[in-house]
C-alpha cells in the first residue's frame, strides 16, 4: 500500500511539532524495537486542550500520526480527547500500511497516558514511570498475527521473527 496524500502531507509538513515547557499533561511511548519513540505535551485549560505539541523520533508514518493526532485533539474537551481512538487516527489519515498501523497505536496511547499525567497531576498524585507494555492481538480464528507487522505467528511466541518486535503478553 502506498501512503495517502493525508499521510504524506503530515509527515512532510507536521503540525505542532516541539515542547510545551510548562506542560500539565505528558505521555511518553515508544518501541525501540522498531525504532518509534513519540512524546505528547498538553496544556490543559478549563478542561480543554488548550495547546498540544509532540516529539517523535520514528519513521514517517510515525511523524504523521502524531501530527494527525494533535490536529484531532487541539480544543476538544478531555472526555472527547478520551474518545480519540488508534482506528480514528488511521481514517483520519486516510489509512497506513498494515505494517504501519502500531503507528497510529503509539499516537492514541501517548495521547491517552498524558490525559491521565493531567488528571494525576490535578489529583496531586505522583508521577510513576511505567513501562509500555505491548498488546498481542489475535486475528480471527485459531491464528496469531504480530501486531506491527500482521505476520502469523505460532501459539506461545513472544517475539515476532519477521519484524523483532517483542510479543509480551501471554497468547
Amino acid at each position: 500500500m502506498m501512503y495517502s496524500k493525508t499521510v504524506m502531507d503530515h509527515f512532510r509538513s507536521p503540525r505542532n511539532v516541539g515542547v510545551i515547557e510548562d506542560a500539565n499533561g505528558v505521555g511518553e511511548v515508544g518501541n525501540p524495537l522498531c525504532g518509534d519513540m513519540m512524546t505528547i505535551y498538553l496544556k490543559i485549560e478549563a478542561d480543554r486542550i488548550a495547546d498540544i505539541k509532540f516529539q517523535t523520533f520514528g519513521c514517517g508514518s510515525a511523524i504523521a500520526v502524531s501530527s494527525m493526532l494533535t490536529e484531532m485533539a487541539k480544543g476538544k474537551s478531555l472526555e472527547e480527547a478520551k474518545k480519540i481512538t488508534n482506528k480514528d487516527v488511521a481514517e483520519a489519515l486516510e489509512g497506513l500500511p498494515k505494517n504501519k498501523l502500531h503507528c497510529s497505536n503509539l499516537g492514541a496511547d501517548a495521547l491517552q497516558l498524558a490525559l491521565k499525567d493531567y488528571e494525576d497531576r490535578k489529583a496531586g498524585k505522583p508521577r510513576v514511570e511505567t513501562e509500555r507494555v505491548e498488546k498481542h492481538d489475535h486475528g480471527s480464528g485459531d491464528k496469531c498475527y504480530c501486531p506491527y507487522c500482521d505476520v502469523e505467528v505460532k501459539e506461545g511466541v513472544e517475539f515476532c521473527e519477521a519484524c523483532h518486535s517483542d510479543l509480551k503478553e501471554e497468547h
